[in-house]
């Protein structure tokens, strides 16, 4: 049975950056990494694909060269976990020892609790900016608009990105209107929640911003059903749950509901009620596991799943873990539920959204980011994607606290 000093299972955002932190401290070989995709995606890059100012090869590099050196990666994927055993059991049959483990599987897309789906991606007008297999769908859609209505929704779930789907709302307004075809649009954003977003200074910014552009925001609406022949989509309208409400569409940008691995789920001494892996939403440790860790969007931690957060969250559990392996008092470094969501509301501006977990804003620049911003769209199409590969993924980028108190003069968190 192999054995490692630590195991990281997952090699997206998270266990890749945390993988890299601790390869870099302990010797070549003490950790092992599992993951069975062959390709590593920045994911954030797909509503610019959806708009057609990416593409998915962009957002692409082999898993081998994001992978620290250092580290040994397990192709393969996590069956089940055995937290009393100190082991993973693998899809292949194998299981592996640890000393330490941090899970960070990310979230499960599940199209598929949306009747007639995943068969209406095969149909003109439905995309999803959430998958390659149905991103270029999204801008495929929008280039074929003539007229109509366009719809976007949002799931009755967790969400990776809660902006995302807003996002490319934004950014086909502003095409249709390049086009020539605004005039003939109904654009509608049904969503599942009863707020535009989570925290009032940036929805007061998105609220106007919708009117503005004269589109149509349905709140508690779920969407249920695609009906690909008739081009309809059903919605449960959720402050009257036996009620529904059909739109017919020309373009549906479609968000999925989203949920926990299974691997996650099924192991019931690893979860919450809720199916997430259960950590302290401060110290990123179990709850009840001491040698284990969470990060990312498959924990229950209560702030926004973004990759923004698991950046700040990677040095807290990487202080707090490194405390337990050297038997040491427990680290001060505390998670304050730090995320950022970059709203891009066209092909160059953005509203830059921070927060903690208690919604207060937690800006870097010493400016209203409410306000849309060129600064913060060149931000979110240019700087980023370079900072994730180059400092991100080798677990030296930990998010921009630093940045913040130095243009802050040290005022802010």
């Amino acid at each position: 049975m192999k054995s490692f000093k630590v195991l990281v299972a997952g090699g997206g955002s998270g266990g890749c950056s945390v993988a890299a932190k601790f390869a870099s401290l302990l010797p070549k070989g003490s950790v092992g990494i599992i993951e069975s995709a062959e390709t590593h995606y920045y994911q954030p890059m797909w509503t610019l694909v959806g708009g057609g100012m990416k593409s998915v090869k962009d957002s692409a590099k082999p898993m081998s060269e994001v992978l620290p050196k250092k580290a040994v990666w397990i192709k393969d994927s996590v069956a089940s976990f055995k937290p009393k055993e100190n082991t993973v059991s693998l899809s292949s049959g194998e299981n592996v020892q640890y000393e330490y483990l941090v899970v960070a599987l990310g979230i499960k897309l599940e199209y598929n609790r949306i009747k007639g789906l995943p068969e209406a991606f095969e149909t003109p007008g439905v995309g999803s900016n959430y998958s390659t297999e149905y991103v270029d769908k999204t801008f495929q859609s929008l280039k074929d608009f003539k007229e109509g209505n366009a719809i976007f929704t949002f799931p009755n779930t967790p969400v990776k990105c809660a902006g995302a789907p807003q996002k490319i709302m934004y950014i086909a307004d502003e095409y249709m209107r390049k086009h020539g075809v605004r005039d003939k649009a109904n654009i509608y954003f049904n969503t599942s929640l009863g707020a535009l977003f989570g925290v009032k200074k940036y929805a007061d910014a998105l609220w106007k911003i919708v009117e503005e552009r004269k589109i149509s925001v349905n709140l508690m609406h779920e969407l249920v059903e695609v009906k690909p022949d008739t081009r309809e989509a059903v919605f449960r309208l959720l402050n009257k749950p036996e009620e529904t409400k059909t739109y017919k569409y020309s373009m549906l940008h479609i968000t999925p509901p989203m949920g926990p691995p299974d691997a996650v789920k099924n192991s019931t001494d690893l979860c919450a009620e809720s199916g997430y892996v259960d950590v302290d939403k401060y110290t990123l440790q179990h709850t009840r596991f001491s040698n284990i860790f969470g990060i990312g969007d498959c924990t229950n931690l209560p702030t926004s799943k973004t990759a923004a957060a698991i950046a700040a969250q990677g040095n807290v559990l990487y202080q707090n873990m490194k405390c337990v392996m050297e038997k040491k008092s427990e680290s001060k470094e505390k998670y304050d539920g730090y995320t950022s969501c970059p709203l891009v509301t066209g092909y160059s501006k953005c509203v830059l959204a921070e927060f903690d977990y208690d919604g207060n804003p937690l800006e870097t620049f010493p400016i209203n980011q409410a306000r849309e911003s060129r600064l913060a769209f060149h931000m979110k199409k240019d700087i980023m994607p370079t900072l994730y590969w180059q400092l991100f993924l080798r677990g030296m980028w930990n998010g921009p606290r630093l940045t913040r108190k130095l243009l802050h003069l040290g005022m802010s968190k």
